[in-house]
């Protein structure tokens, strides 16, 4: 028998009054009843009259846009899983509004006012990071539309957007540390170390497996560094004595690192709402950083600056830094303006290095008295 692709299908099943169970299988998009069995020659033929009958009513739509786009290789072999599930989901939401417009119509300057306008309305009922995604997403597929020749230009470039965040003066200090570490079970306990002494983000570290430690390094490849279809290259991170001192005490249930307390990997969603109620219970919901206006909350990825922090402060230059990170160099740069504006660390060590170096000794002996008269 055949087999069928059942990618835009899905079966409904009935109770018939002998006891049988009876399957219906149907066409997602065009809502017609597949005869047959998958595979079987008649349910091939119903599906290929569907997916015509699709065709026929979408043909030069947007519609017809998001489908040629999700299928695309550049979709499916250039984009990151998580990064095709979001457009996927923003795609969607973007057809039940604008999927019977022209294909045409994306050419005319003037439709940035239509997704300009539902993105207003998006930000009244989701919000203003919601609307900017969506956009985004949209925006996405529009190049790929004009690389691919269907339009001439994608007139949501560059578009402005409403939600901004600067999150470069927040890091965790050590009494939010162990404020966390106090009151977190175990997986969570985990999840803080790794994060603290590597600086990599959640999903690396939430799919790292027990195969990257060889008792003294971490050896991974960031989801993020990767270029389309290749890889990314190696990161190697040397662990701290806390770090394998930890990972050394580990029962290895699982093949990754870090799981929930029945040993299974943890889901994206699920981790988040397990951190966040930590966070919550350590009272690290509303806090006072230096130099902040309003309180904040601490996030998950403000370890990562947090690390960069800590390794400047314990001496180490930025490549050094880039090396653990995995932070190119001059990323790291920007990282270090960023997130040390206000800390003082650096300057107290700059100052102590200041007073113990034998390049500054003239300086460390001058002494300001009245009358003008140079100290020695």
């Amino acid at each position: 028998m055949v087999r069928a692709n059942l990618k835009g299908v899905f079966p409904t099943y009935k109770t018939l009054r002998d006891g049988t169970r009876r399957t219906y299988w149907y066409h997602r998009a065009t809502g017609r009843r597949l005869n047959g069995e998958p595979g079987s020659p008649e349910f091939i033929v119903d599906l290929a009259v569907a997916e015509k009958t699709m065709r026929d009513r979408l043909a030069g739509t947007f519609n017809n846009l998001v489908r040629g786009y999700t299928l695309s290789a550049e979709f499916e072999g250039g984009l990151a899983p998580s990064t095709k599930a979001e457009y996927r989901r923003i795609l969607t939401k973007a057809e039940s509004e604008f999927g019977e417009m022209p294909i045409a119509a994306l050419d005319d300057p003037r439709v940035r006012r239509d997704f300009m306008d539902w993105r207003e309305k998006v930000a009244r009922t989701s919000g203003e990071r919601e609307a900017d995604n969506r956009l985004s997403g949209i925006s996405a597929m529009l190049t790929w539309a004009v690389e691919r020749g269907h339009i001439t230009a994608n007139h949501l470039r560059g578009f402005k957007r409403l939600y901004h965040v600067d999150r470069s003066e927040i890091i965790w200090l050590p009494e939010h540390v162990a404020a966390f570490m106090a009151v977190a079970p175990i997986e969570m306990q985990r999840a803080m170390i790794l994060a603290l002494h590597t600086g990599q983000r959640q999903g690396d570290l939430l799919r790292l497996p027990w195969s990257a430690y060889n008792g003294s390094t971490i050896t991974l490849r960031q989801g993020k560094a990767r270029h389309g279809r290749f890889p990314a290259p190696p990161v190697i991170i040397p662990c701290s004595a806390a770090l394998r001192r930890m990972l050394d005490a580990m029962d290895r249930t699982s093949p990754l690192i870090l799981t929930t307390k029945t040993g299974q990997s943890f889901k994206k969603r699920y981790f988040a709402r397990l951190w966040d109620e930590t966070a919550t219970a350590a009272g690290l919901e509303n806090i006072t950083l230096p130099a902040l206006d309003q309180p904040v909350r601490l996030h998950f990825h403000d370890l990562r600056g947090t690390t960069v922090t800590l390794l400047s402060e314990s001496g180490s230059n930025p490549q050094q830094i880039a090396t653990i990170t995995g932070h190119s160099l001059k990323t790291v740069h920007r990282i270090l303006e960023r997130y040390l504006a206000r800390t003082s660390g650096l300057a107290e060590q700059a100052i102590f290095n200041w007073e113990n170096s034998e390049r500054t000794k003239f300086a460390n002996a001058l002494t300001a008295i009245e009358g003008g008269k140079r100290g020695s």
